[in-house]
């Protein structure tokens, strides 16, 4: 008689508690809810915010982080001329209370990071805490020269390069450059401009 062998199975990796992908049209409103609740409603007020005012994001440049199923982070990039140098301004990054120590906001920094320089970017700056940007080579030795369109405070201007010499000379004004934002196809003239392709 044969002895049967007893395998022993390895246990089932867990799944990771979440998945970063790239941002899709149905999160617009978890993505603005979670903006809000970190932010607050006023957040539209913000220095930064007047870089992404009406522009999209950078091309393949905006992530989600969904947890069973529902977005529990957010993170976008947008283009940027940092005094002449061709740049990304990362922002905003927020992730909800609850989803914070999974380890949700340096998955979405480590994999945003990763698609900029991909894609050929050369810099990256944000305007946040330092000693948090920090553990990812953000600093301030860059941005001395560079000022924002409204009031910020100095010491959280914090830069990047995916490229050495990126931001060498680096001085003036940070301005918008990315392409402008597609319309809100819930509008009026989009309607009526359906309605007549379809008749």
């Amino acid at each position: 008689m044969t002895a049967l062998r007893k395998t022993k199975l390895a246990p089932a990796p867990k799944a990771a508690p979440f998945a970063i992908r790239a941002e899709r049209a149905s999160d617009v409103v978890a993505r603005e809810a979670l903006l809000d609740a970190c932010f607050g409603e006023n957040r539209h007020l913000r220095t930064c915010q007047r870089l992404r005012d009406g522009r999209a994001p950078a091309e393949g440049l905006a992530f989600s982080a969904i947890a069973e199923g529902r977005l529990v982070g957010t993170l976008r990039l947008w283009h940027v001329s940092a005094g002449g140098c061709p740049a990304l301004m990362l922002g905003p990054l927020a992730v909800e209370v609850s989803s914070r120590k999974l380890g949700v906001g340096t998955a979405l920094m480590d994999h945003a990071l990763a698609a900029a320089k991909a894609r050929g970017h050369r810099a990256v700056i944000l305007l946040g805490d330092a000693p948090y940007y920090a553990r990812f080579g953000f600093s301030a030795q860059k941005t001395g020269e560079l000022s924002l369109p409204g009031p910020f405070e100095r010491e959280r201007l914090l830069s990047l390069e995916l490229a050495e010499g990126a931001l060498d000379g680096a001085w003036g004004m940070i301005a918008a450059t990315g392409a402008p934002a597609p319309k809100a196809k819930g509008s009026r003239a989009g309607k009526a401009q359906h309605a007549v392709l379809a008749a």
